[in-house]
Parts: structure tokens; C-alpha cells; sequence
């Protein structure tokens, strides 16, 4: 399916705040099959655009969750630590 600009602007910014596909689909006007199709797809722009936002907004978290743990809070110690470790794993 061929999406507008408007449309792939608003997957990311709505996929930058978790926002479910279903979700997604009825905002933006098509049918939530199509959009969860396409993005499974993984070649097609909207694909991109909705990984993106979400990928935005977990560096977000991740910097955060960083700075908390640069000042030595525990939980956000561990979380790093897991983290360095799944990063580790993907590489």
C-alpha cells in the first residue's frame, strides 16, 4: 500500500510513544491488517518509519535509565548491566 507523507509522519510519532498498530491504523485511516502487514514486511517505508519512532524513543528511555545509573541507583545499575549484555548478544 502506498502511504502519504502525513501518514508515514504520523506511524513515527505514534510509534515514538508505544502506540499499538490497531491504534495507529484507525488514526491515520487504514485498515489495522494492512498496516500490521506492511510493517511486517520490513521493506517498505512505513516499516522503517514505525521502527524508527520506536527506536527513537528507546534510546530516550535508555539515556535516561543511563544518567540514573551514572549516579548510582541500583535498579537502573542492573537494567545498564542488562543492557551491555543484550547489546553484547546482538553484536
Amino acid at each position: 500500500m502506498e502511504y502519504t507523507t502525513e501518514q508515514l509522519e504520523n506511524v513515527q510519532k505514534l510509534a515514538s510513544i508505544f502506540m499499538k498498530i490497531t491504534d495507529i491504523a484507525l488514526i491515520i485511516e487504514v485498515p489495522p491488517e494492512q498496516l500490521r502487514a506492511d510493517i511486517q514486511a520490513d521493506c517498505t517505508e512505513v516499516a522503517r518509519r514505525y521502527k524508527r519512532g520506536k527506536a527513537l524513543s528507546k534510546m530516550e528511555l535508555l539515556q535516561q535509565e543511563m544518567s540514573l545509573a551514572k549516579v548510582g541507583s541500583p535498579l537502573a545499575l542492573e537494567n545498564a548491566s542488562k543492557n551491555l549484555l543484550n547489546m553484547e548478544d546482538d553484536e
